[in-house]
């Protein structure tokens, strides 16, 4: 008889319903609670402190990852200039293929390494008449002609303006091979000196990207 009568009761049903209600309602709001303060702990915590530990961190350089986006920069200007003058000079459409791909390779490079070395505090001094930068012995001691292996002189880059079809052609190969034996060269100083990761990393496709090049002009020119 007391389980029939608190079975049927009205009363006592609505009042375990709206218990139980109540109770669900303090569960969700007290999970959630805790979620929220954990998220938020996570991302304006954790997060917030890694990001600001990383943009405090310096970038790890030395004097030959230095020396090495100082040099290769005008190096790289000065393969752009006479990649540039291929279109209109150059009778191969290889020659004028293969300029195109070094421009286009050698460009976002020289912008990569200006953005490092503003970064480092060595921003890349203005260029002289020839491309070479127009800087006195105490900013970078020993950076000239001389000390950039396969760079062209301004004689030498008269010369090729000047010429056009086949001539072009033959002299346009010639020296940029020498020029890129002259960047490899650079690049494997850095791989072995340098200690910027990136630095390393870009030295590294340099060697790789323009040895292939060089094969592949040896190649057209001895088909010249």
């Amino acid at each position: 008889m007391l389980r029939t009568s608190m079975l049927s009761s009205p009363t006592w049903r609505r009042g375990l319903l709206t218990g139980a209600a109540v109770t669900a309602t303090l569960v969700l709001s007290a999970c959630g609670g805790d979620d929220t303060s954990s998220d938020s702990g996570m991302n304006h915590g954790g997060m917030t402190a890694t990001t600001a530990a990383s943009a405090a961190a310096p970038a790890t350089f030395n004097d030959a990852d230095v020396m090495f986006a100082s040099m290769m920069i005008p190096h790289h200007r000065q393969a752009v200039e006479m990649a540039g003058l291929a279109g209109g000079r150059a009778a191969g459409g290889d020659v004028k293929d293969l300029a195109a791909k070094i421009e286009a390779a050698q460009q976002p490079e020289i912008d990569t390494m200006t953005r490092w070395l503003t970064a480092w505090g060595h921003p890349m001094p203005a260029m002289n008449a020839s491309g070479m930068p127009g800087m006195n012995a105490s900013a970078m001691p020993g950076m000239d002609h001389g000390s950039m292996p396969g760079v062209m002189s301004p004689a030498d880059m008269d010369k090729l303006a000047k010429a056009t079809g086949a001539a072009f052609d033959k002299q346009f190969l010639t020296m940029m091979i020498s020029h890129h034996e002259g960047a490899v060269t650079m690049a494997r100083q850095e791989v072995a000196q340098g200690s910027n990761p990136d630095a390393k990393a870009l030295a590294q496709k340099i060697i790789t990207d323009q040895q292939a090049q060089i094969t592949a002009m040896r190649q057209i020119r001895s088909g010249l």
